[in-house]
């Protein structure tokens, strides 16, 4: 039970890190905060296994704070390009040549 306390501790810590990392307008509560913090912890944990060779040793876990919070803002920066591909009216131009 702690551990799951835990988790949303450290999700929301992350995600309201990252919401303050990566520029923009993120309209979003406190529990889409906290399921992108553990998300960030997810991505982070499988980034950080895969540079350590964790994967390989220990198998998969959570990251620390510090990649839960690289997870984070990863997720984030994909969440809010997605977001805006969808906000384009269809035909406008996506400003590539």
């Amino acid at each position: 039970m702690f551990s799951l306390l835990w988790l949303l501790v450290v999700g929301l810590v992350a995600g309201l890190l990252a919401r303050a990392i990566v520029p923009g307008r993120d309209s979003m509560g406190w529990p889409a905060t906290i399921l992108l913090g553990v998300a960030g912890s997810v991505v982070g944990g499988l980034l950080l296994g895969l540079l350590t060779g964790g994967l390989r040793d220990r198998g998969f876990g959570p990251a620390g704070l510090v990649g839960s919070v690289i997870g984070a803002v990863i997720v984030l920066v994909v969440h809010n390009r997605l977001a805006a591909r969808r906000r384009m009216p269809p035909g406008a131009s996506r400003g590539r040549l």
